[in-house]
């Protein structure tokens, strides 16, 4: 019996189609696409077993399964694939990838103390809030999608922005380099199974947190907590004194993450 070898190519196939799946799985994880997802890649390795021993009737029948299969799952479950697509679009700005290699000039240190500021008051006066802090990964397509403001970031401006009876109160802030980039913006609403109780607010901010490194800070127009998403997690009741503290916490994580990925 001759044996077919195993070359560098097979493997990196093999590696290719491990990544790929664990995007997949990534991307669909905590939805029912991944169960769905799972049953067609089950069926998939019973129709290569079945057509490697020339079961020529349910090979058939299981061909035309996966492809119906695979053609239900795209219509069903676009919200969890444009996710996907997302997550591998928004990475960092090839820009300022090439800043790093080149020792430009560092990125600008964000004051915090606007942001504090105007989400203490805000939580006092219980006016909903998301704002979104840019970091490595490119919101252009979030900016694109609300209203362009490009001004300095002040205390007074960010809750101009969220007065309730102001017309762009409903949507996100995109912070980026101590500038207030767009108002309005619209993120998208985690597709993973989250309380009851999380808002529409918490739900875009988990979302947005999913695909990318930004810090999402959240102000409930109900109870007026503070809440931060990142990295797909969100905290909750975050004490105004401590709010500081808790997105430094997360600027210094995606420093370290940064650092590990240029050694």
């Amino acid at each position: 019996m001759d044996f077919i070898p195993f070359t560098l190519i097979d493997f990196i196939d093999i590696l290719l189609v491990s990544a790929l799946l664990y995007g997949l799985y990534r991307a669909t994880k905590g939805t029912n696409a991944l169960y769905i997802l799972t049953g067609i890649v089950l069926i998939y390795l019973a129709w290569v077993v079945v057509n490697a021993l020339n079961m020529e009737l349910l090979s058939t029948i299981l061909s035309q399964i996966i492809s119906v299969g695979v053609i239900a799952f795209l219509i069903v479950f676009q919200p969890e694939i444009r996710r996907f697509l997302q997550m591998i679009g928004m990475r960092q700005k090839q820009l300022q990838f090439i800043s790093r290699i080149f020792g430009s000039a560092q990125k600008e240190e964000l004051n915090l103390s606007p942001i504090v500021d105007a989400c203490r008051e805000m939580s006092e006066s219980k006016t909903g809030a998301l704002i979104v802090i840019g970091q490595r990964s490119d919101l252009t397509l979030i900016i694109d999608g609300g209203i362009a403001i490009n001004a300095a970031l002040s205390q007074s401006l960010l809750q101009n922005i969220f007065f309730k009876n102001a017309p762009l109160h409903d949507g996100a802030v995109v912070i980026e380099d101590n500038r207030i980039v767009a108002a309005k913006c619209i993120l998208p609403v985690t597709q993973s199974q989250v309380p009851k109780s999380y808002g529409t607010r918490h739900r875009a901010a988990l979302g947005m947190s999913e695909i990318s490194d930004a810090i999402i800070i959240v102000v409930s127009e109900e109870t007026g907590g503070i809440s931060i998403a990142h990295d797909g997690q969100l905290r909750r009741n975050i004490e105004p004194s401590r709010l500081a503290q808790a997105i430094l916490r997360y600027i210094n994580a995606n420093t370290r993450k940064e650092r590990e990925e240029n050694q």
